[in-house]
């Protein structure tokens, strides 16, 4: 994919559209995997609860129904994310983004971090589902952010992420960025978190992101619309 020169069916399949909103009802559900399926995002991004019924929505199409795990804290056991991921896929998830224990890497408990990831990413593995690790940037020093980096050079998850959404701040640019130099090509980075606008996107791919977490994707297609009608006059 050319980041300078990225089409509408390429922007499209690296949306994960997101509702993880604590209120969200089923109208606000069929509504988002109606939107998914009509442009092709490539996945949901949800709660764990209503996974079953978003992959009923979503039948017949091929958007993807992501569960996020221990989500938004990340302050729950390794058994309990696993046991979480496990019914998760259970239940029809094709795609799994946990976030991390914080407090653990703040302990430098790197063993922990390293058992975690390997735990959850060894379930997703086995039953063919893509394993994404949310960092949650904002708390983290850069230092913090190589160390979880290279741990997960090592496990190889699918993906890396910035942040949940729900933290003070989300993605970056110098985050992604660091995030990709460090994984290379071994580990996909996702970008989530304050992303609303085109530019805003556009950065994050330029920095590496090969994913896009929002609840901003119709917002941002029609400014990559208006941008490319623009250019082309």
């Amino acid at each position: 994919m050319n980041k300078h020169n990225i089409t509408r069916d390429e922007l499209c399949s690296m949306f994960d559209h997101t509702n993880l909103k604590p209120y969200a009802d089923y109208s606000m559900f069929q509504l988002l995997c109606k939107e998914a399926a009509e442009n092709h995002f490539a996945m949901v991004a949800i709660n764990s609860a209503p996974v079953a019924l978003c992959k009923n929505l979503l039948q017949g199409s091929n958007v993807h129904v992501g569960a996020a795990i221990s989500f938004p804290l990340g302050q729950t056991t390794i058994e309990t994310k696993v046991f979480e991921t496990k019914q998760a896929i259970t239940q029809g998830a094709d795609e799994i983004d946990y976030v991390i224990n914080i407090s653990e890497l703040k302990n430098r408990n790197y063993d922990y971090i390293r058992r975690e990831m390997e735990s959850i990413v060894t379930v997703c593995r086995k039953h063919q589902v893509l394993s994404k690790v949310i960092f949650e940037n904002c708390y983290l020093t850069k230092d913090e952010i190589v160390t979880v980096s290279n741990i997960a050079r090592e496990i190889l998850p699918d993906f890396v992420k910035t942040s949940t959404g729900f933290g003070p701040t989300g993605a970056t640019y110098e985050d992604v960025k660091l995030m990709k130099d460090i994984v290379g090509n071994t580990v996909k980075v996702k970008a989530a978190g304050g992303i609303r606008s085109w530019e805003t996107c556009q950065a994050m791919i330029e920095a590496g992101a090969e994913r896009i977490g929002t609840s901003s994707s119709l917002k941002i297609l029609k400014e990559f619309d208006a941008a490319n009608q623009s250019s082309a006059f």
